[in-house]
C-alpha cells in the first residue's frame, strides 16, 4: 500500500507538536494532508533521497540541499507555501539553532524524537548521505573576507551568467530594490522603479556636471550610466565580479561614455586614487561583514573630499537582544551570497560616524524591496526555461526560492533596506545640506 505521504505527515507533527499545514504528496504517488482547494500549495517530496539529506544534515541545509536538488518542491503558490511553513519550519528552525546543545541533548533523551528518527531512517532507505549539488559553494577555508575570499565569493554569486541576470533583472540591469510610486503616482513598473531610483540616489548625492562620483560595487554599469548620462559627472565603478564589468563596458561604449566613466575590477580597498567629490555604495555593503566594517566606512571616508557625501544603500536585519547569537541564514550563506552579514540599521549608523561622517537622512525602503523581488520572480518564472538552459535547473530553483523567502521577509519586518545618507563635514561645520533635505532640491 503506498501510504509514505500518511507515515511522513504523522511523522512531521510528531516533532513539530502540531499539525502541518500543508498537504503532502510522496515518491509512492500517495497524498495525504489537509484538504486542500484548488491551487493550494502542496509539497511534493519526490524522492527518498531528500530524507537522507534531512538525515545527515538536519535543519535549513538538508532542506535547502534536497530543494536545489530538486528531491522536493512545491506545487501552487510558493509564497502560500513559504508563509504557511514560516512558523512551523522556518521560525523553529532559528529558534533550535539559538537554543544550541541544551535542544539537541533534549531531543536526543526524547523518546517520541529518538522513535520519530527510527522512521525516519526507514522511510529514507538504505544510502550514504547524499552529495551537495554542485550550485553549493565550497568552502576555501582560511579568514574572512581577504581580498582573495571576498572575490571568491563575489564570484560565486555574479558569474553565473549575464544572460540569466538579464531575464531575471530586466533591461535596467540593476541589482537592488527599485523605488515604487505610490496611489498611481510616480513609477510603476520596474524599469520606472529602478530609473527612480538611481535617480533618487543622484539627488541625495546633489550630483553636478564635473564633479567625480565612485559607485563602489557598480554591477553592471547602471548607476555610473545613469548619473554620467543625467548629470554630467565623471564616474569610477568598481567590481570584483569580471564578468559584471566586462558587461559594464560593453553598455558604456555603446552609450558613447568611456571618455567619462571607467569600470574596474578592483576591490574598494585597493582605490588609491581619490578624492571623489561623491561615492555611492549600493546592495555591497552586505558582502563587507562585520569585521571588516570598519575599515570600509573609514576608506570610504578617506576617498571622499572634505564636504562629499556618500550614499550607503544597505539591506539590514533586526537587533537581537543578544547580538552575540547572530548567526547567517544557512541557505544564502551557502546558495546565494557566500560569507555575507546583516547588521541592524543602528550599528550601520553608528560605525559610520565612528568612522567620522555625519550622517543626514536615513530612509527606509523594506516595502519598495518587496515589490521589486517578487516583480523579479515573475521575470524569472516567464523566462524559466531560458533560465535553467543557461545557468543549471539548480541555479533557477536557489533563485525562486531566495527571491519569494526574501520578498515574505521584507513584507514580514524581519529584514529591511535603508539609504543612509552622511557627509564628510568639514570642520568648519558646513556640511551643503539643504535646511529640509527630504526635498533633494
Amino acid at each position: 500500500m503506498a501510504d509514505a505521504a500518511r507515515r511522513l505527515t504523522a511523522l512531521a507533527e510528531e516533532v513539530l507538536g502540531a499539525p502541518l499545514p500543508v498537504r503532502i504528496r510522496a515518491w509512492d504517488r500517495s497524498e495525504y494532508g489537509p484538504p486542500g482547494t484548488s491551487g493550494a500549495p502542496v509539497l511534493v517530496i519526490r524522492r527518498r533521497r531528500a530524507l537522507r539529506r534531512l538525515l545527515w544534515k538536519p535543519g535549513e541545509l538538508g532542506l535547502a540541499r534536497a530543494w536545489v536538488a530538486g528531491d522536493i518542491d512545491v506545487e501552487g503558490d510558493l509564497y502560500e507555501a513559504l508563509e504557511l511553513l514560516a512558523g512551523s519550519l522556518w521560525e523553529r528552525g532559528e529558534e533550535t539553532r539559538r537554543s544550541g546543545l541544551a535542544a539537541l541533548l533534549a531531543a536526543v533523551r526524547d523518546p517520541r524524537l529518538r522513535a520519530a528518527g527510527g522512521e525516519l531512517v526507514k522511510l529514507a532507505g538504505p544510502g550514504l548521505p547524499p552529495r551537495p549539488p554542485r550550485e553549493e559553494a565550497r568552502r576555501t577555508g582560511g579568514p574572512l573576507h581577504t581580498l582573495r575570499r571576498d572575490k571568491q565569493s563575489i564570484s560565486h554569486h555574479y558569474d553565473v551568467g549575464n544572460a540569466f541576470y538579464e531575464r531575471v533583472l530586466g533591461p535596467s540591469m540593476v541589482y537592488s530594490c527599485a523605488y515604487w510610486g505610490s496611489d498611481g503616482d510616480g513609477a510603476s513598473t520596474l524599469e520606472e522603479a529602478q530609473s527612480a531610483k538611481l535617480d533618487l540616489v543622484c539627488r541625495k548625492l546633489d550630483l553636478r556636471p564635473g564633479q567625480r562620483l565612485l559607485d563602489v560595487g557598480c554591477g553592471w554599469g547602471s548607476m555610473v550610466l545613469h548619473a554620467a548620462r543625467e548629470y554630467g559627472v565623471s564616474a569610477v565603478g568598481i567590481t570584483l565580479s569580471e564578468e559584471q564589468a566586462a558587461y559594464a563596458r560593453k553598455r558604456v561604449a555603446e552609450a558613447g561614455l568611456t571618455e567619462r566613466i571607467e569600470i574596474r575590477v578592483q576591490d574598494y580597498r585597493e582605490i588609491s586614487d581619490g578624492p571623489f567629490d561623491a561615492i555611492s555604495s549600493i546592495g555591497m555593503a552586505e558582502h563587507v561583514g562585520s569585521a571588516r566594517y570598519a575599515e570600509y566606512a573609514a576608506d570610504l571616508y578617506a576617498l571622499l573630499k572634505p564636504g562629499g557625501r556618500l550614499l550607503n544603500h544597505q539591506i539590514a536585519r533586526r537587533p537581537l537582544q543578544d547580538e552575540e547569537a547572530y548567526e547567517v541564514d544557512e541557505f544564502i550563506d551557502r546558495y546565494v551570497f557566500p560569507d555575507g552579514e546583516l547588521a541592524p540599521v543602528g550599528r550601520t549608523v553608528a560605525q559610520l560616524e565612528e568612522a567620522g561622517f555625519e550622517v543626514r537622512d536615513v530612509e527606509s525602503l523594506r516595502e519598495h524591496y518587496a515589490l521589486t523581488l517578487r516583480q523579479w520572480v515573475v521575470n524569472l518564472q516567464q523566462h524559466w526555461q531560458e533560465a535553467v538552459q543557461l545557468t543549471s535547473a539548480g541555479r533557477a530553483r536557489v533563485w525562486r526560492l531566495y527571491m519569494a523567502a526574501s520578498a515574505l521577509s521584507f513584507e514580514r519586518n524581519r529584514i529591511g533596506v535603508n539609504q543612509v545618507l552622511a557627509v564628510r563635514t568639514p570642520e568648519t561645520g558646513a556640511a551643503g545640506m539643504p535646511l529640509r533635505a527630504r526635498n533633494w532640491r
